[in-house]
């Protein structure tokens, strides 16, 4: 059974980090571009970082760009995001998608998606 599963969110104060996987199971993650995603309630999820297959290139959005590092690790079939610096307006649901091609931050364009896992940032 194909999984992906999200971890290391947590409650933590303002100007820390957090280091988040995604593991996966049942398939091969080097095949796939890896997205790392958030939602706040009542908002639209965004897309914050993206990584390739195949050379590893990554992207970020402009709120996360200098602070959060994507990365991944095909021998362990999992991703991470690395947050640092952390704020307030970092806190909400935190997922990792995968989907065939190059990467991208339309999420209608990831085939599979994990549960989840919360951060939130106290001031």
């Amino acid at each position: 059974q194909r999984q992906l599963v999200e971890s290391g969110g947590g409650l933590v104060q303002t100007g820390t980090s957090l280091r988040l996987s995604c593991v996966a199971s049942g398939f091969p993650l080097e095949y796939y571009a890896i997205g790392w995603f958030r939602q706040v309630p009542g908002k639209k999820r965004e897309g914050i970082a993206t990584i390739g297959s195949a050379k590893g290139r990554t992207n970020y959005a402009d709120s996360v760009k200098g602070r959060f590092t994507i990365s991944r690790d095909n021998d362990e079939n999992s991703a991470y995001l690395q947050m640092n610096s952390l704020t307030p307006e970092d806190t909400a649901m935190y997922y990792c998608a995968i989907m065939d091609g190059s990467p991208s931050f339309k999420e209608e364009l990831y085939k599979f998606w994990g549960q989840g896992t919360q951060v939130t940032v106290s001031s």
